[in-house]
């Protein structure tokens, strides 16, 4: 390569490209200045080799032409291949980077800018890698990435080989019995069965994923039990009728318990895969994008240090400390849907928000941006619970039921917990109510055009659990006599819904959301009636 001052006086085309975004700029070289001598290597020196360009821009740590035409090379298909096939793109830079949680939940937010959902581990579906499934080939609406088994924490190369192996032999499987029965279970242990449950794997041969952990013990030894039987020459009496029974259906199963409730798997989706999956606790803000001014974590690198900035997340990590003075304060680490990234909290922020600081909290942080060593962080403002802010930006009911909410319930009734006896339950309904918090009043609703509070009417269902079937089909049947009872007008549709669940050791009660209220409350009843279903107007 000529030295600096060899170069001719005339323009040069260069092709920059920004490695993270992916972008090829074509420019050209208006003056040169020579900053100080260093060697010039094949690959590039660090700095002080620059050029002033067309655009204003300076050009440093330029690349010999055959390296610049390399890159460039490589950068015009790196572009197209993101421009015209962006599942089979993303699917490959997520394969590429599995072992990286940090960069994998950067991609899968990536992917829902490209309108691409990320489907979770499926034991029927998934193979080794992350899979492209396009809506061009699948025929399917949206197009879709499918998670690949060996970004599952705990499950090894042996443990995927010999899952893969027996679904080709034999088709996919029918059960977790099934499953334990046909696979090699001396390279698929209990750990790695656990951590498939627990991630969703199974959820489209059963939702239920706490009973599955439940059965979990016991399938296990009737597999191991079944495979020692075949390896002495025995058979059973199910293995003789395998072909009218499948000898899974004998395998044991613990009695009925309930799921895990949504914060509880969202929290084993990110401790087994390291990101949320299936849904977000954050997911539903995003979408409604009502609180002003808001960034998302991956953007903080483009602001300059001490920008003022909002964000709003999820505490994951809290580190508490007293500073050589005595004060308290506190590291934090937080993220949201597009990454994670360091907080601190100094001693007078600390005592205004302390409260607040709990971990799995969904807050609402102001702060500045401090960068150093090319690493940002936040150094906290001050902070407010999603919940109060959200409910600030937006009228509660017209907002629908979401994960956010169940999340944010669970999280409270972590605190409180409302443990009641059947024979509570039994109590007149307005007793019940009375003693919860009562459903959040429509001002619009409740004031007469005189200026005269006017009193509103709300539908209870009683449901008891164990009359609520493992399917959807209980409450599509709700679903369709509220329809049926709503007109769609929402000026008439003025009787709320609301349903109290119980079972012998607690209960609780449940707001439907406003698009769900009906115009004649005594004719919604007797629906409800009809289909076995106990139900009381209360008014308030």
């Amino acid at each position: 390569m000529p030295s600096h001052n060899a170069i001719p006086n005339e323009f040069y085309v260069v092709l920059i490209l920004d490695f993270q975004k992916g972008i090829i700029v074509v420019v050209k070289i208006v003056s040169r200045k020579l900053a100080k001598t260093e060697n010039v290597y094949d690959i590039g020196v660090k700095k002080d080799h620059n050029f002033v360009l067309a655009n204003g821009l300076v050009a440093s740590n330029c690349f010999n032409k055959s390296h610049s035409t390399a890159y460039a090379y490589v950068a015009y298909q790196t572009a197209y291949l993101k421009a015209n096939y962006p599942v089979e793109y993303m699917a490959a830079l997520l394969t590429a980077n599995s072992g990286d949680q940090d960069k994998v939940q950067k991609y899968i937010a990536n992917c829902q800018k490209f309108n691409i959902e990320v489907e979770p581990p499926n034991i029927n579906r998934s193979e080794v890698d992350f899979t492209p499934l396009p809506k061009v080939a699948t025929g399917e609406t949206k197009d879709k990435i499918l998670f690949g088994l060996s970004a599952v924490k705990n499950v090894g190369e042996g443990a995927i080989e010999a899952i893969l192996e027996a679904r080709k032999e034999s088709g996919e499987f029918k059960s977790l019995a099934d499953l334990c029965d046909r696979v090699n279970l001396n390279a698929l242990n209990s750990r790695t069965l656990e951590s498939l449950i627990k991630c969703g794997a199974f959820d489209k041969i059963e939702l239920n994923r706490h009973q599955l952990i439940k059965d979990l013990e016991g399938v296990m030894k009737w597999a191991q039990d079944r495979n020692k039987d075949r390896d002495m020459g025995q058979l059973s009496l199910f293995d003789v009728a395998e072909t009218t029974m499948p000898a899974f259906d004998s395998a044991p199963k613990h009695p009925h318990v309930d799921d895990f409730p949504a914060k509880e798997k969202l929290q084993y989706e990110k401790e087994i895969l390291g990101f949320y999956v299936s849904d977000h606790p954050l997911k539903y803000a995003h979408e409604q994008n009502q609180i002003q001014d808001v960034i998302t974590i991956d953007k903080m690198s483009e602001k300059k240090s001490k920008s003022a900035i909002k964000l709003v997340v999820m505490l994951t990590g809290i580190k508490h400390h007293i500073t050589k003075k005595g004060d308290p304060m506190a590291f934090l680490q937080i993220e949201d849907m597009s990454g994670q990234v360091d907080a601190v909290v100094f001693p007078k922020i600390y005592e205004e928000i302390k409260d607040l600081l709990i971990e799995n909290a969904l807050l609402v942080l102001t702060g500045k941006v401090d960068k150093k060593d090319d690493e940002s962080q936040l150094l906290v403002d001050g902070a407010e619970k999603l919940e109060k802010v959200m409910a600030d930006a937006v009228e509660q009911q017209e907002k629908p039921v979401t994960e956010l909410d169940n999340y944010q319930n669970e999280s409270r009734n972590e605190e409180i917990q409302i443990n009641q006896p059947i024979a509570e339950a039994e109590k007149p309904i307005e007793q019940i109510e009375s003693q919860k918090n009562p459903p959040k009043k429509d001002p619009g609703l409740l004031i007469t055009e005189n200026g005269f509070a006017k009193q509103r009417q709300i539908i209870i269902l009683q449901i008891p659990v164990n009359i609520i079937p493992e399917n959807d089909s209980f409450f599509e049947q709700i679903k369709a006599i509220l329809e049926e009872q709503s007109s769609g007008d929402r000026e008439k549709a003025k009787v709320a819904i609301g349903a109290l669940i119980f079972d012998d050791k607690e209960q609780k009660s449940v707001e439907f959301g406003r698009q769900f209220w009906v115009e004649d409350g005594e004719k919604t009843i007797n629906s409800f009636k009809a289909i076995g279903l106990k139900a009381e107007i209360i008014s308030y």
